[in-house]
């Protein structure tokens, strides 16, 4: 099989590649040119997509003998995944600029050009098990299923969530079977140099972690009212698009809570340019509404037992789900706190991933 291994420059794609050119694949290794200023060089393990990381790409594709070419897609990037941050922002939401990028770039972008040029499939380095199982509707075919990695820590299958089933099954996840230490120690003994090479860290295109003042260079900043839930005026922000629901710190109370109690971020409204804060127990919702449903297989029929996750590291709920349409409806059996819109929900049948969607709506049953 011709498969296009994306090489990042870090050490989990750099273990992907070798491991699918071992499986006896046809491998070429692509680096992804997605910073529209990559002749600059990383200053911290947050950035990615700079000179560095392309030549360290470059230096295991020569070491495993594969060919090895860059493939830009900064403006691609630019518009599905930064620009569509900033308007989430911008609309008082909380996006995922990594479900975005692997929905549109990894695995829409990268994907449809590699099969353009008469690959098979596309390998990377995330952490996620395929596991392939008899297609019910033709027992002599087998049907892929997207499932979690087994090093929990890991695990990045919640990010993979907006993967359709024909994009899995052109899709490959060498490391899912394997804890990240192993990892490291398999680079160290193929004498790859990015054995120790930091982890890039979210969010990529902020390279020095600092969201708020990212945004605000881009949005402005806009001295709004904080106000609690009976509209009474508790201090002053800088822009309400630098809040997310569940922020505790940094909201500039002028007057505290009569209880001595902590307050929240309960909502932004970016129309209004003003945050609504409150007490911990009215952050907690049951109720779900998602948009933009994308699933991993059949859609569920009916009303469903799923285990729903809100956030790339965070526990799943036991919950109900059904489709509708392009949406999704999620009951969880108990209330979570912090859920924002712009946020994604993705639902699991034990290890499975069933589908994902973007949070349009909480509520309290």
């Amino acid at each position: 099989m011709r498969v296009v291994a994306a090489m990042s420059g870090g050490v989990d794609s750099a273990v992907a590649a070798a491991r699918m050119l071992d499986a006896g694949h046809d491998v070429v290794g692509v680096h992804l040119a997605l910073s529209q200023s990559a002749d600059t060089l990383r200053e911290s393990a947050r950035g990615c997509c700079t000179i560095e990381d392309a030549g360290d790409a470059r230096r295991v594709a020569d070491r495993l003998g594969i060919p090895f070419y860059v493939w830009d897609m900064a403006e691609r990037f630019r518009e599905d995944v930064v620009e569509d941050f900033v308007a989430e922002y911008r609309a008082g939401r909380t996006p995922n600029p990594c479900l975005r990028c692997n929905e549109k770039i990894k695995f829409a972008a990268l994907l449809d050009k590699a099969l353009a040029l008469g690959f098979d499939a596309v390998a990377t380095g995330h952490y996620a098990q395929v596991v392939e199982v008899p297609d019910e509707d033709a027992p002599s075919r087998v049907r892929r299923e997207l499932h979690r990695a087994v090093d929990a820590g890991k695990d990045q299958s919640y990010v993979l969530g907006v993967l359709d089933a024909d994009q899995l099954a052109r899709s490959f996840f060498p490391l899912g079977d394997t804890v990240k230490e192993d990892i490291r120690a398999e680079a160290a003994g193929r004498g790859f140099a990015v054995a120790k090479k930091p982890d890039s860290h979210d969010i990529c295109f902020i390279s020095d972690g600092n969201t708020r003042a990212w945004l605000a260079e881009r949005l402005g900043a806009e001295p709004g009212p904080v106000v609690d839930t009976s509209g009474q005026v508790l201090g002053e922000h800088g822009g309400a698009h630098g809040y997310t629901v569940g922020q505790r710190r940094g909201l500039g109370l002028r007057t505290p809570a009569e209880d001595g109690r902590p307050r929240y971020v309960l909502q932004t409204d970016t129309r209004t340019n003003t945050v609504v804060v409150g007490p911990e127990e009215l952050l907690g919702v049951d109720r779900i509404s998602g948009e933009h449903a994308r699933w991993c297989g059949p859609a569920p029929a009916g009303i469903v037992e799923v285990g729903a996750q809100v956030r790339a590291h965070g526990e799943e709920y036991p919950a109900q789900a059904w489709a509708d349409g392009d949406r999704v409806e999620v009951r969880l059996h108990r209330r979570v706190r912090g859920v924002a819109p712009g946020q994604s929900v993705v639902l699991y049948e034990g290890t499975r991933v069933v589908g994902s969607a973007t949070i349009a709506a909480t509520g309290r049953g």
